[in-house]
């Protein structure tokens, strides 16, 4: 026991020095940095160039590093953040988000997406403490982690520039009445953040051994579990959070083994947003209702479109794609066509009920498992199969997103994120019905009525016939009596609430649709791919389908299939790298957000957000 409490310390401190830039950006901007990890990943690397391929000493490549870090932290506030600063704080969010895909995959691109081990400049494994093995590395990451809080204390205690970003965390208006240039304050913070992310890249990289580019994202997203715990903008909290979350982690990890790393990881993020939004030791965050419609995403009017419009575009699509596509490109067609109805379904969430959900791979994983346990353990026909898989995904999702409706404005985003890893995390360890990471094969392709949908064309057709019914649902439900309470929650939630409406219960159940059809088209990728695994309902996947949406417009199912078009068809007909294809994910979303946050489907309409 002795022994895993050590290495829950040692993993604690790592993640404490990534928590520290996190919520020191948080405290001075209200925005959280969905990049830190990405930056982290660029110094991990830039840290192994510069010691491994030019043979720069430690201490010269730790400050170049840092400083080369810090430069990235103020690009990102000045292109993607700083522009948003009247906008609510999901805006600012969903471009860190952008950043950093942008950030990570232009990384791979230049130094290559492989792990490579990390140049022992340090002993990692020459000293002993009980049972465990420790090295000089870890004593200098732990002494790097108290000189760090011990600096940044003494600097914005005694500091100019450290006043001037407390009162800027304190009240950025009364700051700038003040005279402090706020801008300059927030980019300051920007930079000390991604420099001790940057270092945070290089001593990790020394304690794993292995690095790659594309591991920041889960690191980022560990490092703000950490802030989270010890109090999001609370610089002592993101020491204390981190060490918790070490502890926690390696005393679950020797009772359930290395595979429920993520449940427990991301299942105390949750808990602990449900539970204690503020924190160990910060306060609860006075955030209420931030809703999108009418303010940012989906400002405006959503292009009219008739009904037989659309009726006469899918049946020109259904005649004429067949007959003149090959195979290849129906394949990708028919992936366009699922991913369609995901986002379709999700309008009804981000534009009508004005909430963001950023975990989509939970619901679309749990449908894709659903229909292919039935199909290939039971030999359930494919229709059952498929009405089951979206009906299992609502109910599960529903079930495990209960409590998070009592949360207000982006913790509801990042908490569905949560819940989408928890998901995928819990499929990954039931090993008795889903092979665990082994995934599942042989799933078979579509049929009805005892036909089978063997050619590409056939399959192109059935999913067009199930995309046409999810936007007539989900343009019918936004025309109803329950699509104008739900746009009424999502619109002005006090309002609703004071006119009796139950806000919380009208959003839980437009997630409920959205994750049913969610399902539906996770069961349609399971059945074209024909062999799933765990690894395919990545971050990744729950990212697109909101730039997806956001391309489309929010509140506008046929945005929603446009989106797909553009972002996967498109890729795909260029042939473009994965890595290439994500850094233009992130460079539309980015895009997007910062001049058309309204969607291409949507009339412009110029709503003031007050400051």
């Amino acid at each position: 026991m002795f022994d895993t409490l050590i290495a829950g310390l040692v993993h604690g401190n790592a993640y404490a020095l990534i928590a520290i830039g996190i919520t020191l950006i948080f405290g001075v901007s209200n925005v959280i940095n969905f990049a830190h990890g990405s930056i982290f990943a660029f110094g991990s690397i830039l840290g192994w160039w510069l010691i491994a391929v030019h043979h720069v000493p430690l201490w010269l490549a730790i400050v170049l590093v840092v400083a080369a870090t810090a430069l990235v932290g103020v690009a990102i506030d000045v292109i993607a953040v700083h522009p948003l600063r009247r906008a609510p704080a999901i805006a600012a969010l969903l471009a860190t988000v952008a950043a950093g895909l942008i950030i990570e995959n232009v990384v791979a691109l230049v130094f290559g997406p492989d792990t490579r081990p990390f140049p022992q400049v340090l002993p990692t494994n020459n000293l002993r403490i009980g049972g465990v093995r420790l090295g000089t590395s870890d004593l200098v990451m732990f002494a790097i982690t108290l000189i760090v809080m011990a600096g940044l204390w003494l600097f914005l205690r005694l500091s100019r520039f450290g006043l001037a970003i407390r009162a800027t965390a304190q009240d950025p208006d009364a700051a700038a009445q003040m005279g402090i240039g706020v801008g300059r304050i927030q980019a300051l913070a920007f930079a000390i953040a991604s420099g001790l992310g940057g270092l945070a890249g290089i001593f990790v990289g020394l304690y794993n051994s292995n690095i790659s580019p594309t591991g920041g994202s889960v690191v980022g997203m560990t490092g703000f579990v950490a802030a989270t715990i010890g109090g999001l903008g609370s610089l002592p909290g993101a020491v204390l959070g981190g060490f918790v979350l070490g502890i926690v982690e390696a005393f679950g990890i020797y009772w359930l083994g290395d595979g429920y790393r993520d449940l427990i990881t991301f299942g105390l993020l949750v808990i602990f947003l449900v539970l204690r939004p503020g924190g160990l030791l910060a306060r609860p965050p006075a955030i209420g209702s931030e809703p999108m419609t009418g303010t940012f995403l989906g400002a405006g009017r959503e292009l009219p479109i008739r009904w037989w419009h659309a009726v006469a575009a899918f049946v020109v699509a259904g005649v004429v794609i067949p007959l003149v596509a090959n195979d290849y490109a129906l394949s990708v067609g028919t992936q366009v066509l699922a991913y369609a109805i995901i986002a379709v379904s999700m309008t009804l969430v981000s534009g009508s009920a004005g909430q963001l959900a950023i975990g989509q791979a939970g619901p679309i994983a749990v449908g894709a498992y659903t229909s292919a346990v039935l199909t290939v353990t039971y030999h359930w026909p494919f229709a059952a199969a498929l009405v089951s898989a979206g009906v299992v995904a609502a109910v599960v999702s529903s079930i495990l997103a209960a409590p998070l409706w009592r949360l207000g404005g982006h913790y509801v985003a990042i908490a569905t994120l949560g819940i989408g890893i928890v998901t995928v995390a819990l499929i990954r360890n039931w090993d008795s019905v889903t092979h665990g990471a082994y995934g599942i094969f042989g799933i078979p392709a579509p049929s009805l009525f005892g036909h089978e949908f063997t050619s590409q064309a056939a399959v192109f057709v059935l999913d067009l016939v199930l995309l046409g019914v999810t936007v007539a649902v989900i343009a019918g439900v936004q025309r109803s009596w329950l699509g104008t309470v739900i746009r009424s929650v999502g619109a002005d939630e006090i309002a609703a609430r004071a006119s009796g409406v139950a806000a919380r219960d009208y959003k839980a159940l437009a997630f409920a649709i959205a994750a049913f059809f969610s399902g539906i088209g996770g069961a349609l990728l399971a059945h074209q791919y024909s062999y799933i695994d765990p690894t395919v309902f990545n971050l990744s996947m729950s990212l697109l389908v909101v730039t997806i949406v956001v391309l489309g417009g929010t509140s506008s199912p046929y945005g929603a299939v446009l989106g797909a078009v553009v972002l996967i068809g498109v890729p795909e007909a260029l042939r473009m790298a994965p890595q290439a294809r994500i850094v233009l994910y992130g460079a539309v979303l980015l895009l997007i957000i910062r001049f058309r946050p309204q969607g291409i489907l949507v009339r412009r309409e110029r709503v003031p957000v007050s400051a």
